[in-house]
């Protein structure tokens, strides 16, 4: 292997195969707030149909092969089944295996002089559609809730 290949290789692997030192929270302030919050677990068809045509169209998907466009074009036939699929998921606290894939890519920026440079690439992880669905319905709930709530402090 030549030394350059050799580099670009370490530069990957520190890249992808990143190493975190746990942060320091001593001086956060330890406060609880008792709240008790009740809301319906049950996803509905208007969560799903709005999650799925706002994702872009022309968004990839990782290992599933479904596409945001083909999604969008079978919402009708399939929401019956995604709000079913997603409702299973919430209510048994289980997040399918093929919803945790991801596939990242790396791409070299074009122009570039020196590709030893981490700069020089763009890492892009690509997850399953329907999983980007769940996360984001759910992620709209917390939200509201928080919101709902005052649950932020102003600051």
């Amino acid at each position: 292997m030549t030394t350059m290949f050799k580099k670009k290789i370490e530069i990957l692997r520190k890249k992808f195969f990143l190493s975190f030192s746990q942060a320091d929270v001593n001086d956060i302030a330890r406060s609880f707030i008792s709240l008790t919050i009740s809301f319906n677990l049950r996803i509905t068809k208007n969560e799903v149909k709005r999650t799925i045509k706002w994702v872009k169209v022309d968004k990839t998907s990782s290992t599933s092969d479904i596409s945001n466009k083909v999604l969008q074009a079978s919402l009708a036939e399939l929401i019956s089944v995604l709000m079913s699929l997603f409702n299973a998921c919430v209510i048994h606290k289980y997040h399918l295996k093929q919803f945790k894939k991801a596939q990242t890519i790396v791409l070299c920026k074009s122009k570039k002089s020196d590709y030893i440079d981490l700069k020089t690439y763009w890492l892009i992880a690509l997850f399953n559609i329907m999983s980007k669905a769940l996360k984001l319905i759910m992620i709209k709930r917390l939200s509201d809730i928080v919101e709902i709530h005052y649950m932020l402090s102003n600051a």
